[in-house]
């Protein structure tokens, strides 16, 4: 269940976002797709098993590389 907005940084910029958000629900809260995004946060990298129970804190620092297929 989300709560009001909470800051947080993401790729270096501040950003509000709902919380209450799991690290997988805010990746679709942001249009990606958690399989195809890797994510570090406060430092850490997150193993994407984990991404459903890393429930994101006001103040978390995250890193979010996404990787876009093409030929």
């Amino acid at each position: 269940m989300t709560a009001g907005a909470i800051d947080v940084q993401i790729n270096g910029e501040a950003r509000a976002v709902p919380g209450g958000l799991s690290v997988t629900r805010l990746l679709v809260h942001l249009d990606l797709q958690p399989r195809l995004v890797v994510v570090e946060r406060n430092g850490d990298i997150l193993s994407r098993d984990r991404y459903d129970e890393v429930e994101i804190s006001a103040g978390d620092v995250l890193e979010l590389v996404h990787f876009v297929g093409g030929g």
